[in-house]
């Protein structure tokens, strides 16, 4: 798993990109078809903003949110995308189970 990280209007520091890949080792552990990761964070004057595109076996998954502070939004964005890697995971085996 890759993990790209971009900055705009921002400095990616080493806490930061550390705390990013401590997140998406959690993913990780769900969902281990995940081939890269590009993750963008914003700063729009007092907002934060995180944005991430999974790209998977099957496709890509993409979730973003908006906080005050950026290791919030980064915390929310990593929730956003377990679930939906979840609920992927879900319909992978219900059709399975299907056939």
């Amino acid at each position: 798993m890759k993990i790209n990280v971009t900055g705009r209007h921002i400095h990616i520091t080493e806490a930061l990109q550390l705390h990013i890949e401590n997140k998406f080792k959690k993913i990780e552990k769900h969902f281990e078809n995940i081939i890269d990761i590009h993750v963008i964070l914003t700063v729009e004057k007092i907002r934060m903003k995180a944005e991430a595109t999974l790209k998977i076996n099957k496709g890509n998954i993409f979730a973003n949110s908006e906080k005050e502070d950026m290791y919030m939004a980064i915390d929310e964005l990593v929730d956003k995308l377990d679930r939906q890697l979840k609920k992927q995971k879900e319909k992978k085996m219900s059709r399975r189970r299907n056939e």
